[in-house]
Protein backbone atom coordinates (compact mmCIF):
# COMPACT_ATOMS: atom_id res chain seq x y z
CA UNK A 1 0.00 0.00 0.00
CA UNK A 2 2.82 2.38 0.86
CA UNK A 3 6.60 2.37 0.67
CA UNK A 4 8.70 3.02 3.76
CA UNK A 5 12.15 1.62 3.03
CA UNK A 6 13.87 4.19 5.22
CA UNK A 7 12.47 2.64 8.37
CA UNK A 8 11.87 -0.86 7.02
CA UNK A 9 8.29 -1.13 8.29
CA UNK A 10 6.52 -2.09 5.08
CA UNK A 11 6.23 -5.62 3.74
CA UNK A 12 8.14 -5.99 0.50
CA UNK A 13 7.20 -8.14 -2.48
CA UNK A 14 8.91 -11.49 -2.26
CA UNK A 15 9.49 -11.16 1.48
CA UNK A 16 7.91 -13.26 4.24
CA UNK A 17 4.12 -13.07 4.00
CA UNK A 18 2.98 -15.59 6.60
CA UNK A 19 1.11 -14.51 9.69
CA UNK A 20 3.27 -14.21 12.79
CA UNK A 21 2.94 -15.63 16.28
CA UNK A 22 2.42 -12.07 17.52
CA UNK A 23 -0.75 -11.79 15.43
CA UNK A 24 -1.97 -15.15 16.71
CA UNK A 25 -1.23 -13.94 20.24
CA UNK A 26 -3.40 -10.88 19.58
CA UNK A 27 -6.26 -13.09 18.40
CA UNK A 28 -6.42 -14.88 21.75
CA UNK A 29 -7.91 -11.75 23.31
CA UNK A 30 -10.74 -11.84 20.82
CA UNK A 31 -11.62 -15.43 21.73
CA UNK A 32 -12.35 -14.20 25.25
CA UNK A 33 -14.18 -11.12 23.92
CA UNK A 34 -16.39 -13.21 21.63
CA UNK A 35 -17.18 -15.61 24.49
CA UNK A 36 -18.36 -12.69 26.64
CA UNK A 37 -20.42 -11.43 23.70
CA UNK A 38 -22.15 -14.80 23.34
CA UNK A 39 -22.86 -14.96 27.07
CA UNK A 40 -24.34 -11.46 27.00
CA UNK A 41 -26.67 -12.47 24.17
CA UNK A 42 -27.68 -15.72 25.89
CA UNK A 43 -28.53 -13.77 29.05
CA UNK A 44 -30.82 -11.32 27.22
CA UNK A 45 -32.68 -12.88 24.28
CA UNK A 46 -34.77 -9.78 23.63
CA UNK A 47 -34.70 -7.29 20.78
CA UNK A 48 -32.82 -4.70 22.87
CA UNK A 49 -30.39 -7.43 23.93
CA UNK A 50 -29.82 -8.47 20.30
CA UNK A 51 -29.27 -4.85 19.27
CA UNK A 52 -26.75 -4.22 22.04
CA UNK A 53 -24.88 -7.43 21.26
CA UNK A 54 -24.66 -6.48 17.58
CA UNK A 55 -23.25 -3.03 18.38
CA UNK A 56 -20.62 -4.48 20.71
CA UNK A 57 -19.68 -7.25 18.28
CA UNK A 58 -19.26 -4.78 15.43
CA UNK A 59 -16.98 -2.63 17.58
CA UNK A 60 -14.80 -5.61 18.53
CA UNK A 61 -14.67 -6.82 14.94
CA UNK A 62 -13.59 -3.43 13.65
CA UNK A 63 -10.69 -3.32 16.09
CA UNK A 64 -9.48 -6.68 14.80
CA UNK A 65 -10.13 -5.90 11.14
CA UNK A 66 -8.25 -2.59 11.08
CA UNK A 67 -5.39 -4.10 13.09
CA UNK A 68 -5.21 -7.02 10.64
CA UNK A 69 -4.98 -4.57 7.75
CA UNK A 70 -2.21 -2.69 9.54
CA UNK A 71 -0.15 -5.83 10.09
CA UNK A 72 -0.82 -6.76 6.46
CA UNK A 73 0.82 -3.52 5.34
CA UNK A 74 3.62 -3.35 7.93
CA UNK A 75 5.94 -5.95 9.40
CA UNK A 76 4.58 -6.95 12.83
CA UNK A 77 7.97 -7.78 14.36
CA UNK A 78 9.39 -4.27 13.80
CA UNK A 79 9.47 -2.42 17.18
CA UNK A 80 6.85 0.26 16.36
CA UNK A 81 4.40 -2.30 14.98
CA UNK A 82 5.13 -4.72 17.80
CA UNK A 83 4.39 -2.10 20.45
CA UNK A 84 1.29 -0.96 18.58
CA UNK A 85 -0.04 -4.55 18.43
CA UNK A 86 0.57 -5.14 22.14
CA UNK A 87 -1.21 -1.87 22.93
CA UNK A 88 -4.20 -2.94 20.83
CA UNK A 89 -4.23 -6.23 22.70
CA UNK A 90 -4.44 -4.49 26.07
CA UNK A 91 -7.10 -2.07 24.83
CA UNK A 92 -9.18 -5.00 23.57
CA UNK A 93 -8.89 -6.66 26.97
CA UNK A 94 -10.36 -3.49 28.51
CA UNK A 95 -13.20 -3.54 25.97
CA UNK A 96 -13.86 -7.21 26.74
CA UNK A 97 -13.86 -6.57 30.49
CA UNK A 98 -16.35 -3.72 30.06
CA UNK A 99 -18.51 -5.57 27.53
CA UNK A 100 -21.07 -7.21 29.88
CA UNK A 101 -22.07 -3.79 31.27
CA UNK A 102 -21.09 -1.65 28.27
CA UNK A 103 -24.62 -0.26 27.94
CA UNK A 104 -24.86 0.53 31.65
CA UNK A 105 -22.15 1.28 34.21
CA UNK A 106 -19.06 0.53 32.04
CA UNK A 107 -19.98 2.50 28.92
CA UNK A 108 -17.15 5.01 29.38
CA UNK A 109 -14.51 2.28 29.68
CA UNK A 110 -15.74 0.46 26.57
CA UNK A 111 -16.02 3.57 24.38
CA UNK A 112 -12.79 5.15 25.63
CA UNK A 113 -10.83 1.95 25.00
CA UNK A 114 -12.27 1.68 21.47
CA UNK A 115 -11.42 5.30 20.62
CA UNK A 116 -7.97 5.06 22.22
CA UNK A 117 -7.13 1.96 20.16
CA UNK A 118 -7.98 3.56 16.83
CA UNK A 119 -6.58 7.03 17.50
CA UNK A 120 -3.54 5.69 19.32
CA UNK A 121 -2.70 3.30 16.48
CA UNK A 122 -2.24 6.13 13.99
CA UNK A 123 -0.76 8.64 16.43
CA UNK A 124 1.79 5.99 17.32
CA UNK A 125 2.60 5.04 13.72
CA UNK A 126 2.77 8.51 12.19
CA UNK A 127 6.14 9.52 13.71
CA UNK A 128 7.69 6.21 12.62
CA UNK A 129 6.64 6.53 8.98
CA UNK A 130 8.62 8.23 6.27
CA UNK A 131 7.40 9.40 2.92
CA UNK A 132 4.44 11.47 1.84
CA UNK A 133 2.17 8.57 0.85
CA UNK A 134 2.69 6.73 4.13
CA UNK A 135 1.83 9.75 6.24
CA UNK A 136 -1.13 10.68 4.05
CA UNK A 137 -2.48 7.18 4.58
CA UNK A 138 -2.13 7.46 8.39
CA UNK A 139 -3.71 10.92 8.28
CA UNK A 140 -6.83 9.59 6.55
CA UNK A 141 -7.34 6.98 9.25
CA UNK A 142 -6.68 9.54 11.98
CA UNK A 143 -9.20 11.99 10.50
CA UNK A 144 -12.07 9.52 10.27
CA UNK A 145 -11.51 7.90 13.64
CA UNK A 146 -11.40 11.40 15.16
CA UNK A 147 -14.78 12.10 13.58
CA UNK A 148 -16.34 8.88 14.93
CA UNK A 149 -14.77 9.46 18.36
CA UNK A 150 -17.33 12.21 19.05
CA UNK A 151 -20.46 9.99 18.92
CA UNK A 152 -18.60 7.17 20.67
CA UNK A 153 -17.65 9.32 23.67
CA UNK A 154 -20.88 11.32 23.68
CA UNK A 155 -22.82 8.06 23.66
CA UNK A 156 -20.90 6.89 26.69
CA UNK A 157 -21.92 10.06 28.53
CA UNK A 158 -25.65 9.65 27.93
CA UNK A 159 -28.00 6.76 28.69
CA UNK A 160 -30.88 4.77 27.25
CA UNK A 161 -31.77 4.80 23.58
CA UNK A 162 -29.58 7.86 22.96
CA UNK A 163 -26.48 5.80 23.68
CA UNK A 164 -27.51 3.11 21.23
CA UNK A 165 -28.32 5.68 18.55
CA UNK A 166 -25.01 7.51 18.93
CA UNK A 167 -22.95 4.32 18.94
CA UNK A 168 -24.81 3.11 15.86
CA UNK A 169 -23.97 6.39 14.12
CA UNK A 170 -20.32 6.01 15.15
CA UNK A 171 -20.18 2.49 13.69
CA UNK A 172 -21.78 3.75 10.48
CA UNK A 173 -18.98 6.31 10.20
CA UNK A 174 -16.27 3.72 10.87
CA UNK A 175 -17.60 1.08 8.48
CA UNK A 176 -18.83 3.51 5.81
CA UNK A 177 -15.62 5.52 5.59
CA UNK A 178 -13.64 2.32 5.09
CA UNK A 179 -15.93 1.16 2.30
CA UNK A 180 -15.56 4.57 0.60
CA UNK A 181 -11.74 4.36 0.95
CA UNK A 182 -11.53 7.08 3.62
CA UNK A 183 -12.32 10.25 1.62
CA UNK A 184 -10.52 13.03 3.50
CA UNK A 185 -10.45 16.81 2.93
CA UNK A 186 -7.34 17.85 0.96
CA UNK A 187 -6.12 14.25 0.86
CA UNK A 188 -8.90 12.58 -1.11
CA UNK A 189 -9.51 8.83 -0.97
CA UNK A 190 -6.99 6.05 -0.72
CA UNK A 191 -6.11 5.36 -4.38
CA UNK A 192 -7.10 1.95 -5.67
CA UNK A 193 -3.54 1.50 -6.87
CA UNK A 194 -2.31 1.60 -3.26
CA UNK A 195 -4.12 -1.63 -2.39
CA UNK A 196 -1.03 -3.75 -2.84
CA UNK A 197 -1.33 -6.43 -0.23
CA UNK A 198 0.24 -9.73 0.71
CA UNK A 199 -2.45 -12.15 -0.49
CA UNK A 200 -1.05 -15.09 1.45
CA UNK A 201 -0.93 -13.09 4.67
CA UNK A 202 -4.42 -11.60 4.44
CA UNK A 203 -6.02 -14.93 3.51
CA UNK A 204 -4.27 -16.68 6.37
CA UNK A 205 -5.32 -14.02 8.87
CA UNK A 206 -9.02 -14.37 8.04
CA UNK A 207 -8.80 -18.17 8.11
CA UNK A 208 -6.96 -18.05 11.43
CA UNK A 209 -9.44 -15.67 13.00
CA UNK A 210 -12.49 -17.62 11.91
CA UNK A 211 -10.96 -20.83 13.27
CA UNK A 212 -10.20 -19.11 16.58
CA UNK A 213 -13.71 -17.61 16.61
CA UNK A 214 -15.03 -21.17 16.63
CA UNK A 215 -13.30 -21.37 20.00
CA UNK A 216 -16.35 -19.44 21.23
CA UNK A 217 -18.44 -22.52 20.37
CA UNK A 218 -16.01 -24.62 22.39
CA UNK A 219 -15.32 -22.37 25.38
CA UNK A 220 -18.83 -21.16 26.26
CA UNK A 221 -20.64 -24.53 25.94
CA UNK A 222 -17.84 -26.35 27.79
CA UNK A 223 -17.98 -23.93 30.71
CA UNK A 224 -21.76 -24.20 30.77
CA UNK A 225 -21.68 -28.01 30.62
CA UNK A 226 -19.03 -28.22 33.35
CA UNK A 227 -21.11 -26.04 35.65
CA UNK A 228 -24.45 -27.80 35.13
CA UNK A 229 -23.62 -31.49 35.61
CA UNK A 230 -23.40 -34.52 33.32
CA UNK A 231 -27.07 -35.38 32.90
CA UNK A 232 -27.91 -37.33 29.75
CA UNK A 233 -29.91 -34.57 28.04
CA UNK A 234 -27.18 -32.00 28.72
CA UNK A 235 -24.58 -34.42 27.40
CA UNK A 236 -26.55 -34.82 24.18
CA UNK A 237 -26.79 -31.02 23.86
CA UNK A 238 -23.05 -30.77 24.44
CA UNK A 239 -22.32 -33.37 21.74
CA UNK A 240 -24.58 -31.54 19.30
CA UNK A 241 -22.64 -28.33 19.98
CA UNK A 242 -19.40 -30.07 19.09
CA UNK A 243 -20.94 -31.36 15.86
CA UNK A 244 -22.09 -27.83 15.01
CA UNK A 245 -18.56 -26.51 15.51
CA UNK A 246 -17.05 -29.13 13.21
CA UNK A 247 -19.68 -28.54 10.51
CA UNK A 248 -19.21 -24.75 10.55
CA UNK A 249 -15.46 -25.17 10.17
CA UNK A 250 -15.89 -27.69 7.35
CA UNK A 251 -18.30 -25.49 5.43
CA UNK A 252 -16.11 -22.41 5.85
CA UNK A 253 -12.88 -23.99 4.70
CA UNK A 254 -14.30 -26.06 1.82
CA UNK A 255 -13.48 -24.59 -1.60
CA UNK A 256 -14.00 -20.83 -1.20
CA UNK A 257 -12.24 -20.71 2.16
CA UNK A 258 -9.24 -22.57 0.80
CA UNK A 259 -9.13 -20.44 -2.37
CA UNK A 260 -9.20 -17.01 -0.75
CA UNK A 261 -5.52 -16.38 -1.44
CA UNK A 262 -5.85 -17.38 -5.10
CA UNK A 263 -8.90 -15.14 -5.41
CA UNK A 264 -7.00 -12.09 -4.18
CA UNK A 265 -4.11 -12.79 -6.53
CA UNK A 266 -6.39 -13.38 -9.54
CA UNK A 267 -8.62 -10.38 -9.01
CA UNK A 268 -8.25 -7.39 -11.30
CA UNK A 269 -9.27 -5.20 -8.33
CA UNK A 270 -7.79 -6.74 -5.16
CA UNK A 271 -8.68 -3.59 -3.23
CA UNK A 272 -12.36 -4.45 -3.54
CA UNK A 273 -11.81 -7.73 -1.73
CA UNK A 274 -9.80 -5.93 0.96
CA UNK A 275 -12.79 -3.67 1.54
CA UNK A 276 -15.49 -6.35 1.32
CA UNK A 277 -13.82 -9.20 3.27
CA UNK A 278 -14.35 -7.55 6.69
CA UNK A 279 -18.09 -7.21 6.12
CA UNK A 280 -18.49 -10.75 4.79
CA UNK A 281 -16.54 -12.30 7.65
CA UNK A 282 -18.41 -10.18 10.19
CA UNK A 283 -21.64 -11.94 9.19
CA UNK A 284 -20.00 -15.37 9.56
CA UNK A 285 -18.43 -14.50 12.92
CA UNK A 286 -21.79 -13.13 14.08
CA UNK A 287 -23.26 -16.51 13.16
CA UNK A 288 -20.72 -18.23 15.40
CA UNK A 289 -21.48 -15.86 18.29
CA UNK A 290 -25.22 -16.43 17.95
CA UNK A 291 -24.72 -20.21 17.65
CA UNK A 292 -22.63 -20.19 20.85
CA UNK A 293 -25.43 -18.33 22.64
CA UNK A 294 -27.84 -20.97 21.34
CA UNK A 295 -25.58 -23.77 22.56
CA UNK A 296 -25.36 -22.23 26.04
CA UNK A 297 -29.13 -21.88 26.20
CA UNK A 298 -29.68 -25.45 24.98
CA UNK A 299 -27.29 -26.93 27.54
CA UNK A 300 -28.97 -24.93 30.31
CA UNK A 301 -32.45 -26.13 29.34
CA UNK A 302 -32.11 -29.13 27.01
CA UNK A 303 -35.54 -30.57 27.73
CA UNK A 304 -37.48 -27.49 28.80
CA UNK A 305 -39.89 -25.29 26.91
CA UNK A 306 -38.75 -24.00 23.54
CA UNK A 307 -38.99 -20.22 23.47
CA UNK A 308 -38.87 -17.95 20.44
CA UNK A 309 -35.55 -16.59 21.67
CA UNK A 310 -34.04 -20.08 21.79
CA UNK A 311 -35.24 -20.83 18.26
CA UNK A 312 -33.81 -17.53 17.06
CA UNK A 313 -30.30 -18.28 18.33
CA UNK A 314 -30.15 -22.04 17.65
CA UNK A 315 -31.38 -21.69 14.07
CA UNK A 316 -30.34 -18.08 13.55
CA UNK A 317 -26.65 -18.75 14.20
CA UNK A 318 -26.32 -21.27 11.33
CA UNK A 319 -28.52 -19.06 9.13
CA UNK A 320 -26.29 -16.01 9.65
CA UNK A 321 -23.18 -18.08 9.00
CA UNK A 322 -24.62 -19.56 5.79
CA UNK A 323 -25.69 -16.11 4.57
CA UNK A 324 -22.18 -14.77 5.09
CA UNK A 325 -20.66 -17.89 3.59
CA UNK A 326 -22.88 -17.55 0.51
CA UNK A 327 -21.69 -13.98 0.03
CA UNK A 328 -18.11 -15.17 0.51
CA UNK A 329 -18.58 -17.83 -2.16
CA UNK A 330 -19.99 -15.22 -4.53
CA UNK A 331 -16.86 -13.11 -4.06
CA UNK A 332 -14.72 -16.10 -5.03
CA UNK A 333 -16.75 -17.75 -7.81
CA UNK A 334 -19.31 -15.06 -8.77
CA UNK A 335 -22.11 -17.50 -7.95
CA UNK A 336 -23.67 -19.27 -4.97
CA UNK A 337 -24.14 -23.03 -4.49
CA UNK A 338 -27.85 -24.00 -4.42
CA UNK A 339 -27.26 -25.93 -1.17
CA UNK A 340 -26.69 -22.64 0.71
CA UNK A 341 -29.97 -21.16 -0.49
CA UNK A 342 -31.91 -24.38 0.13
CA UNK A 343 -30.50 -24.57 3.66
CA UNK A 344 -31.54 -20.99 4.43
CA UNK A 345 -35.03 -21.73 3.12
CA UNK A 346 -35.31 -24.89 5.24
CA UNK A 347 -34.24 -23.02 8.38
CA UNK A 348 -36.79 -20.28 7.70
CA UNK A 349 -39.63 -22.75 7.08
CA UNK A 350 -38.71 -24.91 10.08
CA UNK A 351 -38.49 -22.05 12.57
CA UNK A 352 -42.25 -21.59 13.25
CA UNK A 353 -42.71 -25.32 13.85
CA UNK A 354 -39.89 -25.55 16.37
CA UNK A 355 -42.04 -24.18 19.20
CA UNK A 356 -43.55 -27.69 19.42
CA UNK A 357 -40.13 -29.36 19.66
CA UNK A 358 -37.85 -29.52 22.73
CA UNK A 359 -34.57 -27.54 22.57
CA UNK A 360 -32.62 -30.70 21.73
CA UNK A 361 -34.85 -31.21 18.69
CA UNK A 362 -34.16 -27.65 17.50
CA UNK A 363 -30.40 -28.29 17.79
CA UNK A 364 -30.76 -31.54 15.84
CA UNK A 365 -32.60 -29.74 13.01
CA UNK A 366 -29.85 -27.10 12.84
CA UNK A 367 -27.17 -29.79 12.63
CA UNK A 368 -29.05 -31.75 9.98
CA UNK A 369 -29.24 -28.65 7.79
CA UNK A 370 -25.53 -27.90 8.25
CA UNK A 371 -24.67 -31.55 7.59
CA UNK A 372 -26.63 -31.39 4.35
CA UNK A 373 -24.63 -28.36 3.19
CA UNK A 374 -21.31 -29.93 4.18
CA UNK A 375 -22.19 -33.16 2.39
CA UNK A 376 -23.23 -31.29 -0.76
CA UNK A 377 -19.91 -29.43 -0.72
CA UNK A 378 -17.92 -32.66 -0.43
CA UNK A 379 -19.88 -34.40 -3.18
CA UNK A 380 -19.53 -31.40 -5.45
CA UNK A 381 -15.79 -31.13 -4.78
CA UNK A 382 -15.21 -34.81 -5.63
CA UNK A 383 -17.55 -34.91 -8.59
CA UNK A 384 -16.08 -32.01 -10.57
CA UNK A 385 -12.60 -30.88 -11.63
CA UNK A 386 -10.90 -28.20 -9.48
CA UNK A 387 -12.63 -24.87 -9.85
CA UNK A 388 -10.74 -21.65 -10.42
CA UNK A 389 -11.72 -18.44 -8.64
CA UNK A 390 -13.35 -15.73 -10.66
CA UNK A 391 -11.11 -12.72 -11.45
CA UNK A 392 -14.02 -10.52 -12.41
CA UNK A 393 -15.29 -9.14 -9.10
Amino acid sequence: MTTDRAVGLTRQAGGPQRATLLELFLDLVFVAALALTSQKLAADLTWPGVFQTLVLLMALWWVWSVTALTTDIYLPYRPPIYLMTISVMFGTMLMAAALPAAFTRDAVVFAAAYVAIHLGRNLFLAPALRGRQARRHAARFLFWFSVSALPWLTGAAVAGTARGALWTAALALDYGSAWLRYPTPRLGRIPRSQYRLAAEHLAERYQQFFTLALGDLILVPTLTYAGRGFALDRTVAFVLTFVTTVLLWQIYIQRAGALLQATIEASRDPGRLVRSAPYTHLIMVAGVVVAAAGAETSIHHPSGDTTLGLIAVVLGGPALFLAGRARFEYEVFSRVSPSRLVALLVLAVAAPVMVYVPPLGVAIVANLVLAGVATADIVRAHGRPPEAPSPAF
